[in-house]
């Protein structure tokens, strides 16, 4: 008899419906996970009125839910490869801005090895472990306009 799983797959796609239903805010704004694999993901969002500053590029706001999921994304992705049920929670946020985000901004956090370890450590000391993701936001011409770290709290139950 086969069992039913305990969480979705995850793939670009359901965590795209996910979000229409469970972060509807993020969705509404454009914010799209593009690619995801046990070491990468990558989530665009484009440039709108819907997500647009007085000063006719990206709100801060816009571009930090998109970094903020390119991280929570690979955060989704270790834990289902580790079969743990594991708390996950961001505590702490910084970002830097270095150019005005117009078109389509890609946000990139390469740190899976890292999650899939603090998952293991956890597992082992029965504690949280903290974790740190970067996400940098590139435009068309691979230029950086924005920088985010997220610490994420992650917890072995």
């Amino acid at each position: 008899m086969r069992t039913k799983p305990r969480h979705m797959k995850i793939t670009p796609r359901k965590v795209n419906v996910f979000m229409l239903f469970k972060l509807p805010l993020a969705y509404i704004g454009g914010v799209r996970v593009k690619t995801v694999s046990e070491e990468q993901s990558t989530v665009k969002i484009t440039h709108k009125w819907r997500n647009q500053n007085p000063f006719k590029s990206m709100f801060w706001a816009a571009q930090g839910m998109a970094a903020e999921m390119s991280t929570g994304v690979l955060v989704m992705k270790a834990i289902e490869k580790s079969k743990e049920k594991v708390s996950m929670l961001v505590t702490y946020q910084e970002a830097n801005f270095f150019k005005k985000a117009t078109g389509t901004i890609l946000f990139t956090c390469a740190g899976g090895e890292e999650i899939s370890e603090a998952i293991k450590r956890s597992k082992e000391t029965k504690e949280g472990q903290v974790v740190v993701l970067t996400s940098e936001g590139k435009n068309k011409e691979d230029a950086v306009v924005s920088k985010f770290s997220f610490e994420w709290s992650l917890k072995v139950k």
